[in-house]
């Protein structure tokens, strides 16, 4: 399947998004290309929930790109990164950034490596493995964890791949109070932003996290 054979629809609605959110229209036919891939392989593989390529759109390729203001150039680990959300998205909009997508299911995993390689993106790899197995501590400008557990829980398995002086951005739903008090001790939040996303009626907000 390639992009031409997605719904109609699902490009105008993948434009418009991104023209809304500010972003360049020339990262729609690599996006597309992508979610194409992934629609192909959830046929068979089950690698996200959303089945609706219309669907995929707000809530996997907008929603994942909604924190691509609030990331640097350098390097980012995407923890528990699925079928590669943020990760790819933000390796597609953001060609400063390196990242690598840590992820220990191997049927996700061999499909990211595909999709790395159909999309051609050299700032984009794979790590097969459990975020508190990955033995690269301190090597991460940045990590992010859109599906994996609470504030807290990211910081126990990934908080050792962060360099002094970088930052978790973690994508949450409603203002996650109860998290941030529940940080450990030396874990501060640096701000949370409200998020606007296209589509989405749902409430979402970027908390940014620095370590000790």
């Amino acid at each position: 399947m390639s992009e031409h054979d997605l719904p109609a629809g699902v490009a105008t609605t993948l434009q418009q998004g991104l023209a809304r959110m500010g972003l360049a229209a020339e990262l729609a036919p690599p996006l597309l290309r992508y979610l194409a891939l992934l629609h192909r392989w959830n046929g068979t593989y089950n690698l996200t929930a959303i089945r609706d390529p219309q669907e995929m759109v707000t809530r996997h390729l907008l929603d994942s790109l909604a924190m691509q203001p609030f990331v640097a150039d350098g390097s980012l680990a995407d923890l528990g990164t699925g079928p590669g959300l943020p990760g790819i998205p933000l390796a597609i909009a953001c060609p400063g950034l390196q990242v690598t997508l840590v992820e220990s299911n191997g049927k996700k995993a061999r499909f990211m490596r595909e999709a790395v390689r159909q999309l051609g993106l050299g700032n984009a790899r794979v790590a097969e493995s459990r975020a508190e197995a990955l033995a690269e501590p301190g090597s991460y400008d940045q990590l992010t964890a859109r599906a994996m557990d609470t504030l807290a829980g990211i910081v126990r398995v990934g908080g050792h791949l962060l360099r002094p002086g970088g930052v978790l951005l973690a994508m949450k739903g409603v203002y996650p109070h109860e998290e941030i008090a529940a940080l450990p001790a030396g874990w501060q939040v640096r701000e949370v932003v409200p998020l606007s996303v296209p589509g989405l009626a749902g409430e979402r907000h970027l908390v940014t996290v620095t370590g000790p």
